[in-house]
């Protein structure tokens, strides 16, 4: 298949290109600890947006909260899922990406 992003996802349109995942975006309030892996945001408050391949609502809120820990981030308040268009292509697997965080200062 040609890696081209008009190709896969001309694909997935049509049905040529099949996958049992669905592609959500997901918006989760938390808190943000010591960052690992690459990423940085300041310590406090904020919101961690993600990108998802994954079976059902459920399985992607799992993957938010495993993900979350492992980089130093824990939900602590709502979170809002999206059904989305897909800037990646889907796998055999479900998985995150484009993770990205805003922070933000807890009302007085």
């Amino acid at each position: 298949m040609n890696d081209s992003t008009d190709d896969w996802r001309m694909k997935l349109r049509s049905g040529e290109l099949q996958t049992r995942f669905s592609h959500y975006t997901v918006l989760v309030e938390g808190d943000v600890g010591e960052l690992r892996h690459g990423f940085s945001c300041r310590p406090g408050r904020a919101f961690m947006g993600m990108k998802t391949w994954a079976s059902t609502t459920d399985e992607c809120v799992n993957m938010v909260q495993r993900i979350g820990e492992d980089i130093g981030f824990s939900m602590t308040g709502e979170i809002q899922i999206y059904v989305t268009e897909p800037e990646r292509p889907p796998t055999d697997k479900p998985f995150g990406y484009d993770i990205n965080f805003t922070p933000f200062d807890r009302e007085h």
